[in-house]
């Protein structure tokens, strides 16, 4: 590679002029190598070495590079740093590469092998089995903004699964947080929000290529059997195609016909509701403490990624929501049936992805057996099912999908071996007795190496040399190997031996029998690996002109995964169903905390259920109590048990009844967003002013602490204004929790506003919180007490205690909230933290039942008063 101009290296600055910032997989024989920035970027990401290779422009080249076999794994490792990939792999042989020199006039020993980039790999277009999480869906989405109208269309290629939605530039950001893409395809320029992952695209968005492109994947002249599609959608249909046409290098992955999704059809929710209710993550970002990975029971990854989605994208038509309840109500009420389906359905592999990898030109053998051992257990799985009395609609419905692929599965069955290979190049993988001619190729090579092995054993018999052996490598093929000091010996021109290595330790031969009979073993077995690789395609074929049909079969199979684990998780917890009408109350008796009650059994502690009751005469509850005490916890557990209901299951609580929620709104908790430039008060207010601006009477509102990040009269005055005004011009149900005891007072002029409370008391100077609803306002706030109970110096709750005296005192004699400050002491602190310990040992003294106690206990009280006493006295 010395100089500026080798022909390998103008190659490679080929390709990578067209691979642009990706990096570039160059393939060498068996590694792909990485040159320049590209090699010093993976080479960082990856933590291999970092070498050089020849010079270009009087500079050594970086090199790196992985090996082609376990490639799968460090690209995952890139993807996952953010990378993009370009392959670039060899599309000619070395033999072709010298016949083309030859025609070309080119000296043979100059001959370079053509390399092409075959494929990009970035985050949204995976479908590898080993870069693809079994439980998560991987989204890749397109947005196309028309005048101010965003069309996004989103597919999970490894599926298939495509749906295009319109929206308003307003509502994109909450549309983009449901789909959770892992790439975001937009065209060059666009800015609107700072997504990460975006691949910005020169294609074209326009609406008509967009309808033209989806005719022409689909082959069809019209899309009305598909649906009605906006020009926004097209223009987002045709930008996503386009990309994916790019990445694949012309080779279009598995796309089912898209479904159009609309926004009215789902609970909307907003980005920042989605991360206060942890819904499929908790704040770290990882599946353990969210809502899904304490919900979720299913037992296949298609079932895990599809109740993902239902949780993600809650129901807005009670028909639909009936419909979900009623199937997991009949897998509830019969164990039996739970187990058998959960026993069948756990023995199905993920027949969607292994459809995809196989209609995008990546399949295996081994996924074209998934495929059929995932059609053959679907048809068993119908088998039970069908027999059932009063079926639910929608198992009526999933029925059909379940059969029907009688000739394909019987075609599959008789072509393939039981547990057929993930390389094909070796063969191996086509059934004895399916094809004649490849049988009797097998034949052949058989028998022609039991001659091998005869042979083995005359030569040793002839030569007398027990060790001889008769081995094959892939570069000499076959041939007779001795130990060194029987070499001689065959040495001799009359041995009927030819000498061809002289190792260390051993010498090679050859021999005119054996050159034939390898002969006819390489023939034979190129034959019958080209044989199988006919078959190979034949069969692919025959799976993806059936793959909307499969594709069916694998969402009924998904479909009824999601309700056998929803069941499931009811029988587990106690859960029960919903009762979902058309009307604006709320009524849960007992309801829980799905996430927090399992973290709690854990600990062997028993969580507090509680009621909640919303309707138009009493839709506002004020919830006050000290904090700790559960009131975020009972915000957050009646918006999870509505949002569980609409995705059509059961719900953690005695009982249930919920009227259709159009829109949830979560504010339960705050940070800053320094990257756009928001501190925490200011994140609260823009979450606030869109609840305001938003929510209607069918909506359902849980905030938390509304004002707590400015000074006290600014907040107190902010959280009044918005509790009046979700009462009189929102209008809708809602769980608003606050210190503001001065908030109380609204009860006397807002008529649908009632006054609650999570309970708690304070015992031998302890705080002991409940964590029970109670009606009312809180009769006191317990914030020192709080403060005392997580560890702040005693000396620093006793000057707080002072401080709050002298505010109440000021506010008292002159209402105003700081007056008497500047008359309090600072050093008098050390002076009232003493006597509030000794307040506290009377207290406590003055609590002892003295009859109750026996002569032992009586003297541990005693020590223990005294060493307080002399704490206190220090």
């Amino acid at each position: 590679m010395a100089g500026s101009a080798t022909p390998m290296m103008k190659q490679y600055l080929d390709l990578k002029k067209e691979a642009g910032d990706s990096l570039l997989f160059y393939r060498m024989g068996d590694f792909f190598e990485l040159f320049f920035d590209d090699a010093k970027t993976a080479a960082g990401v990856l933590d291999i070495a970092l070498t050089s290779r020849g010079e270009h422009g009087g500079e050594p080249v970086p090199m790196c590079g992985v090996p082609v076999h376990s490639a799968e794994g460090y690209l995952a490792r890139l993807i996952r740093a953010g990378c993009r990939v370009a392959i670039a792999e060899q599309v000619e042989t070395p033999d072709e590469a010298k016949a083309r020199a030859k025609r070309e006039g080119t000296p043979s020993s100059k001959a370079l092998v053509k390399r092409d980039i075959v494929r990009f790999v970035t985050a949204g277009t995976l479908t590898e089995e080993a870069l693809l999480e079994p439980r998560r869906a991987n989204m890749l989405a397109a947005v196309a903004d028309l005048r101010g109208t965003c069309g996004v269309a989103a597919c999970d290629i490894s599926t298939g699964r495509m749906e295009l939605e319109e929206c308003t530039a307003d509502q994109l950001g909450a549309v983009l947080a449901r789909i959770g893409a892992s790439e975001l395809v937009a065209p060059e320029g666009w800015d609107e929000a700072p997504f990460d992952a975006i691949a910005r695209t020169r294609t074209d968005f326009a609406s008509e290529a967009g309808e033209a492109a989806l005719k022409r994947v689909h082959g069809v002249a019209t899309l009305d059997g598909f649906g009605d599609f906006s020009r926004a959608m097209l223009g987002a249909a045709g930008g996503l195609i386009a990309y994916l046409d790019h990445a694949g290098r012309g080779k279009l992955p598995l796309l089912l016909p898209p479904v159009a999704r609309s926004s009215s059809a789902i609970m909307a929710m907003d980005e920042a509701t989605r991360a206060s209710l942890e819904i499929v993550a908790a704040q770290n970002g990882g599946r353990a403490g969210s809502l899904l990975g304490e919900v979720d029971r299913c037992v296949t990854g298609a079932g895990a990624r599809l109740l993902a989605e239902d949780l993600s994208a809650p129901l807005t038509d009670h028909a639909a929501i009936e419909q979900r309840l009623a199937l997991v109500a009949e897998i509830h009420r019969d164990p039996l049936l739970r187990a058998d389906m959960r026993e069948m359905l756990r023995a199905i592999p993920d027949l969607g992805r292994a459809l995809g990898r196989i209609v995008a030109g990546r399949g295996s053998p081994r996924d074209l057996g998934q495929v059929r051992d995932g059609l053959i257990e679907a048809r068993r799985l119908h088998g039970v099912l069908q027999s059932r009395k009063d079926r639910p609609a929608l198992l009526d419905a999933l029925l059909p999908h379940l059969t029907g692929h009688g000739a394909l599965t019987d075609l599959l069955s008789r072509a393939l071996i039981p547990s057929p290979p993930t390389e094909r190049s070796q063969g191996g993988f086509i059934a004895g007795g399916y094809d004649e001619g490849l049988d009797e190729l097998r034949e052949v090579s058989g028998n022609a190496r039991r001659a091998i092995a005869a042979m083995e054993n005359r030569y040793r018999s002839e030569t007398g040399i027990a060790s001889l052996k008769i081995k094959h490598n892939g570069v000499l093929g076959y041939f007779i190997e001795v130990p060194s000091k029987h070499g001689d010996a065959l040495m001799t021109a009359d041995s009927g031996f030819i000498h061809r290595q002289t190792m260390a330790n051993a010498v090679r031969f050859n021999s005119l029998t054996l050159h034939e009979e390898a002969n006819r073993i390489a023939e034979a077995g190129g034959r019958a690996i080209a044989a199988e690789e006919a078959h190979f395609e034949e069969l692919v074929g025959e799976v993806s002109a059936s793959r909307e049909r499969i594709a069916a079969t694998a969402a009924a199979l998904a479909r009824l995964d999601v309700s056998a684990g929803q069941a499931e998780r009811a029988a587990e917890g106690g859960w029960c169903r919903p009762e979902v009408t058309n009307d604006t109350s709320l009524a849960f008796t007992g309801g829980r905390h799905p996430v927090v009650e399992a973290a709690l059994a854990k600990q062997d502690v028993r969580f507090i259920a509680n009621d909640c009751t919303l309707s138009g005469s009493d839709r506002l509850w004020l919830v006050g109590g000290p904090n700790m005490g559960g009131k975020s916890t009972f915000l957050r557990q009646n918006a999870l048990i509505v949002l569980l209901a609409q995705a059509g299951g059961f719900v953690p609580a005695e009982a249930a009844r919920i009227g259709l929620v159009d829109r949830l709104f979560s504010r339960v908790g705050a940070s800053d967003n320094l990257a756009r430039g928001r501190s925490t008060f200011m994140v609260e207010m823009v979450e606030t002013a869109a609840i305001l601006s938003q929510a209607g009477e069918r909506s359902f509102v849980i905030l938390d602490e509304v004002g707590r990040g400015t000074s006290t009269y600014d907040g107190l005055a902010l959280a009044w204004a918005v509790a009046e005004a979700i009462h009189e011009t929102n209008r809708c149900r809602c769980l608003f929790a606050t210190h503001y005891h001065e908030m109380a007072r609204l009860a006397d002029t807002c008529p649908a506003l009632s006054l609650h409370h999570v309970r708690a008391k304070e015992w031998k100077g302890e705080l002991v919180l409940l964590h029970e609803l109670a009606e009312g306002a809180a009769d006191r706030s317990y914030g020192l007490a709080v403060a005392r109970l997580a560890g702040v110096p005693k000396e620093v709750v006793a000057r707080a205690k002072s401080v709050l005296d002298k505010l109440e005192k000021g506010r008292a004699e002159t209402g105003g909230l700081a007056a008497g400050l500047g008359e309090l002491p600072l050093f008098a602190a050390a002076a009232e933290a003493e006597e509030e310990e000794c307040d506290l040992l009377r207290e406590e003294l003055q609590a002892l039942d003295v009859d109750a106690l026996s002569p032992r206990e009586a003297l541990e009280v005693l020590y223990r008063l005294k060493q307080e006493a002399g704490t206190a006295g220090d």
